[in-house]
C-alpha cells in the first residue's frame, strides 16, 4: 500500500522536535486536544479510553561509507502500553521512500518481537482534493499503522531507499531525503470489553451513551433504537419490507435486486469515542461504487482483538494523521463480522477517506490485516459480498456491473476525468497502490459474484 494525501499543515518541524512525547497543540484537529502521551485527566476519563505518544525520531550514528542512506530511529523501554505504532511527518505533500522497520516489548514477558516491516504508503489514502478535511491544515504525512499487541518497549529504525538519494552528498544533507517531523506514534486502543469478542461486544455497549455517542447513533435509527451496539441481520424479504423507511438512504427501487442485510457492529459497539472525530457529517449524493483496501496492519490478531485493533486505527488516523475520522466507511475482520466505520449512518451515503481522488459517491470496505502474500479469509470475502449486495442494492446498483466516477485527481487519472470502473473495485484501480493486496485483490471477482446472487441478479 503506497500513497497518503496532500494538504497544507501548520506545524514547523522545529516545533515538532522541540516536544519529545506530543505534538504541537497546533497539530490536533480544531476543538481536539493535541495528540501525545497520556495525562492525567485523559486516563482519569472514562469516556475517554485510549492515548497516543509521539516521539521523535533522531538520526543514529552508525559507519557509512560515501553515499549510504540515512537513517532515524528510536528505542525506548519506558513507554506507556500499546497496541499499535507507525511513523508520521510534518508535509504530507512529501513522499517517503524508505524502509521502516520496528520491533516490541511485549507487556508482561518482556520478551522482544522480530523486525517488523510498516507499510510506508504514500498519498493513496485521504480526503479528495478541495475539500475541507483535505486542506484543513491539520493533515501528516504517515505509514500504515501495524498492530503488534500488548507492547511497552518499542526499537525502531527507518532508512531511506537508494531511489531517493544522492550518492556525494554529506551526512546531513542525505538526511533530509527523509521527510522532516518525523515522529514515532506509539498508539493505545483503551481497555477491551470486560467480555471478550465481537459477539460480545454488542451485548454491552463498550462506552457511555453521552451526547456525541447518541449523535452518531442517531444517523442510524432507521435501522435500530437509539444507542444499539449492533444492526442484526435481516432476511432479504424483511430487507425489501424495510426499503420504504430509507427512503433518505437510498432509492425504493432497488427493490427486489438487493441483498439481504447483514449484521453490522455499529461505532458504540466497538467502543468508538466520538468525541475525537470532528463534529457533523458529510454525505455524497449517492453510492455508485465500493472500493475494497486493506488496513496494511499485518494479520497477527484475534478476532476478539478486532474491535481493539479498529479503535487504534481509528485513533491513529485522527489524532496522527490529523483525518476527520477513520477514514473507512466499513472494516471486516478475519471472520467475517462487518463493523461500521465513519460516522454518519450505515445506510447513507457518507464520504470517507479510503480512495484519493475517489471518495464522492463511493464507499470504502477495509478487511483487517494485509493480503500481499497471505490470503484473506472465506469469511471475509463473504463478508464483503453481503455488504455489497445490501449497501450497493439501496442505491439499485449491479455489483457485477460497471460505472463511472468522476476523479478529484490523483496519480492515475487527471482532476475531472470520468473513470469507468467496476461497481466493486479494488483500492489499486483508483490510485497506483499496492491496497488491496495482490491476494485479496484476486478475490474481487467472486465478490461481484456472489454479491449479485444475494441480489438476486
Amino acid at each position: 500500500m503506497r500513497g497518503f494525501l496532500a494538504s497544507s499543515i501548520g506545524v514547523t518541524c522545529a516545533a515538532a522536535l522541540a516536544l519529545p512525547l506530543t505534538l504541537p497543540a497546533s497539530a490536533a484537529p480544531a476543538a481536539l486536544p493535541a495528540s501525545g502521551a497520556r495525562t492525567a485527566s485523559a486516563a482519569a476519563a472514562p469516556d475517554l479510553p485510549g492515548s497516543t505518544q509521539s516521539l521523535p525520531l533522531t538520526p543514529r550514528t552508525r559507519d557509512r561509507t560515501l553515499g549510504a542512506a540515512p537513517e532515524q530511529g528510536l528505542t525506548r523501554d519506558d513507554v506507556h502500553r500499546f497496541s499499535l505504532v507507525g511513523v508520521t511527518w510534518a508535509d504530507p505533500d512529501t513522499e517517503l521512500h524508505g524502509q521502516v522497520q520496528v520491533r516490541t516489548r511485549a507487556t508482561g514477558t518482556g520478551k522482544w518481537s522480530g523486525w517488523q516491516d510498516i507499510d510506508t504508503h504514500n498519498e493513496d489514502h485521504g480526503a479528495d482534493p478541495g475539500t475541507a478535511e483535505r486542506t484543513s491544515g491539520h493533515v501528516h504525512g504517515s505509514t500504515a499503522p501495524l498492530w503488534v499487541g500488548d507492547s511497552d518497549g518499542v526499537d525502531v529504525r527507518m532508512r531511506a531507499t537508494a531511489e531517493n538519494r544522492r550518492v556525494a552528498e554529506a551526512v546531513e544533507a542525505q538526511q533530509s531525503q527523509l521527510p522532516a517531523g518525523l515522529h514515532l506514534e506509539l498508539v493505545d486502543p483503551g481497555a477491551e470489553p470486560s467480555t471478550s469478542g465481537a459477539r460480545a461486544a454488542t451485548d454491552r455497549a463498550a462506552v457511555p451513551l453521552t451526547a456525541e455517542t447518541a449523535a452518531a447513533s442517531a444517523t442510524n435509527t432507521d435501522l435500530v433504537p437509539l444507542g444499539a451496539a449492533e444492526i442484526p441481520a435481516l432476511s432479504k424479504q424483511a430487507t425489501e419490507r424495510e426499503l420504504p423507511t430509507l427512503r433518505g438512504s437510498g432509492p425504493v427501487r432497488a427493490k427486489p435486486y438487493i441483498g439481504p442485510r447483514p449484521r453490522i457492529v455499529t461505532r458504540r459497539g466497538w467502543g468508538a469515542d466520538e468525541k475525537l472525530r470532528e463534529k457533523g457529517f458529510v454525505y455524497t449524493k449517492k453510492v455508485k461504487a465500493a472500493f475494497v483496501h486493506h488496513t496494511a496492519t499485518g494479520n497477527n490478531y484475534r478476532c476478539s482483538q478486532a474491535p481493539s485493533v479498529i479503535r487504534g486505527i481509528y485513533r491513529y488516523h485522527v489524532r496522527s494523521s490529523g483525518w476527520r475520522d477513520i477514514g473507512y466507511n466499513f472494516l471486516v475482520d478475519k471472520c467475517g463480522t462487518i463493523y461500521e466505520g465513519r460516522a454518519g449512518g450505515v445506510a447513507k451515503a457518507v464520504m470517507g477517506a479510503h480512495t484519493l481522488g475517489f471518495n464522492t459517491n463511493s464507499m470504502g470496505i477495509a478487511v483487517l490485516g494485509t493480503f500481499g502474500s497471505a490470503k484473506p479469509s472465506s469469511a471475509a470475502v463473504t463478508a464483503i459480498a453481503k455488504l455489497t449486495a445490501w449497501k450497493l442494492g439501496l442505491y439499485g446498483v449491479n455489483p457485477r456491473g460497471k460505472t463511472y466516477l468522476k476523479s478529484a485527481g490523483g496519480n492515475l487519472y487527471r482532476k475531472g476525468k470520468n473513470v469507468r470502473l467496476n461497481v466493486i473495485s479494488g483500492h489499486r484501480d483508483g490510485f497506483a497502490t499496492d491496497c488491496p493486496g495482490r491476494q485479496l485483490y484476486g478475490k474481487l471477482g467472486s465478490a461481484r459474484s456472489t454479491s449479485a446472487r444475494y441480489q438476486g441478479r
